[in-house]
């Protein structure tokens, strides 16, 4: 019969097992021959569902779809978050809503604040499990391609984050209060509620410049500790964020006062 003899029976074998399994012939040759990963439509994702028979466990988040059989225990059938399984409830990530009204991939109308809890679960899943691919319909279209609706969630989201990284900004750097007048010039200076952010340190006045611009404005700087985002770090040189490279000293000023002035 010969070596190919042999094989063809087996590969009509094995894809007569699949498709017993209910995977979809168009879809087989994705994962190896596609660039963009494997497309799935949600009447395939929603056999997914780690059911006895079941191909698999998926789940997706704003048309993105991962593999979550290694955390059966919490997404399979009968788990807390198995109403996941098998489709895109993205809206559900941020109103806990889990009503067939609400296990939806629809994001319309959500608040700012709850678009970002999905992008942190998002962020969580693709951290911790493997995109096999994307859905086609809201997020994504025939071809893998991002519509419109995945584009406006994502602008949401980049606006959020924007907003959260000024506030974190603003709490590692407090603006400092100010004042001018015509007989002493400017004078900037520093507290422990300067520029609204109340806290239990005072701080330096320093320049703050944006990376790559020549504008700076006056900021609060602490000048003891470790430097922000290392704060359990054990090994540091005592001098807060003093050393931040975007920081620059007010010319004439001690660089340990919590004031300055500056003569026009």
């Amino acid at each position: 019969m010969g070596l190919w003899g042999l094989v063809v029976p087996a590969l009509g074998l094995a894809a007569a097992w699949l498709l017993g399994l209910g995977f979809e012939p168009s879809s087989w040759l994705l994962p190896f021959f596609s660039r963009r990963g494997r497309l799935l439509s949600p009447a395939e994702l929603a056999r997914y569902t780690g059911a006895q028979g079941s191909p698999g466990l998926y789940l997706a988040v704003l048309g993105q779809v991962f593999d979550v059989r290694r955390g059966h225990t919490h997404y399979g059938p009968g788990a807390a978050y198995g109403v996941f399984a098998g489709k895109d409830a993205s809206r559900a990530f941020a109103t806990g809503d889990f009503t067939n009204t609400g296990l939806v991939d629809d994001v319309s109308g959500l608040s700012p604040s709850e678009m970002l809890t999905i992008q942190n679960w998002l962020s969580f899943y693709s951290e911790n499990y493997i995109c096999v691919g994307k859905l086609v319909g809201r997020f994504y279209d025939e071809n893998g391609a991002p519509t419109k609706a995945l584009e406006q969630a994502k602008a949401v989201i980049e606006e959020v984050l924007k907003f959260k990284g000024q506030n974190d900004e603003k709490k590692q750097f407090p603006p400092c209060n100010s004042e001018w007048s015509s007989t002493s010039g400017s004078r900037f200076w520093c507290s422990k509620q300067s520029g609204g952010v109340s806290r239990d340190w005072t701080g330096v006045p320093r320049k703050l410049y944006k990376p790559g611009s020549s504008d700076s404005h006056c900021v609060c700087v602490r000048t003891t500790g470790p430097p922000s985002g290392q704060l359990d770090s054990t090994e540091h040189s005592d001098r807060g964020d003093l050393d931040n490279p975007n920081l620059q000293d007010y010319k004439g000023c001690h660089p340990l006062a919590d004031w300055c002035v500056l003569r026009d």
